[in-house]
């Protein structure tokens, strides 16, 4: 049985894209959000129009249509959230996926067959909104994929065990609005055992935590390739 990392990386060839927008041909950004970049020093990263004005700067200088980052990264945008900072030495603000940021409505694409273990529209402020999470079996071994921040219509239709090849079309990314506080962008992460969790799980950790978390949400660039 291969470890799981080699799964991962087994499983696609190349880049392999989990957004579309509108553009004719996407080409993506690297972003920085954690606590180190020193751009963000004049930047409300905790405001979701201050966060997004940040990012389309990025876009613009880049000239991309995506901006893409986040595994493991340190970040302040959880510091006004009381469901993530209750206390300093319990702070959850460690990234346990890539966010990949672009205008509401872009397509998600699923990046391998699956079909969907739990669905749930997350509403509470500063949680995922609208979420997927889709189960996949390859050579007799198990894990899963989350998408969250999705618009609310992505949820219609869905219902367990409903089955996506890989290209099609799972959902659409939502606003601000929709997805509680956050510009719009998707979390992607990877889990390989996700408990009794159902249409959720932890997206954030503490450093406490992360030795735990980092090997059971590995790095989706083992998947993706980008």
């Amino acid at each position: 049985m291969q470890n799981i990392e080699s799964l991962l990386q087994s499983v696609t060839t190349g880049s392999t894209s989990i957004l579309k927008t509108t553009n004719n041909k996407d080409s993506y950004a690297a972003l920085d959000l954690s606590i180190d970049n020193k751009e963000l020093a004049t930047v409300d990263i905790t405001n979701a129009t201050d966060c997004e004005s940040y990012i389309q700067q990025i876009l613009n200088k880049t000239n991309s249509t995506i901006a893409f980052g986040g595994y493991l990264e340190k970040r302040n945008l959880y510091a006004k959230n009381a469901n993530f900072s209750k206390l300093e030495e319990a702070a959850r603000n460690i990234h346990l996926g890539v966010d990949f940021w672009a205008d509401a409505g872009a397509k998600v694409i699923v990046p391998v067959n699956g079909v969907v273990h739990s669905f749930k529209n997350n509403a509470v402020f500063g949680d995922y909104g609208p979420t997927i999470i889709l189960k996949h079996t390859v050579d007799g071994q198990t894990f899963y994929t989350l998408y969250g921040h999705l618009a609310l219509s992505s949820l219609n239709d869905m219902y367990v065990g409903k089955e996506f090849t890989k290209g099609a079309v799972l959902a659409t990314l939502g606003t601000a609005e929709v997805n509680v506080g956050y510009a719009p962008h998707l979390h992607f992460q990877i889990i390989i055992d996700i408990k009794d969790y159902m249409g959720d799980y932890p997206g954030v950790c503490t450093t406490k935590d992360l030795d735990f978390y980092k090997k059971n949400c590995p790095n989706p660039n083992l998947l993706l390739k980008m």
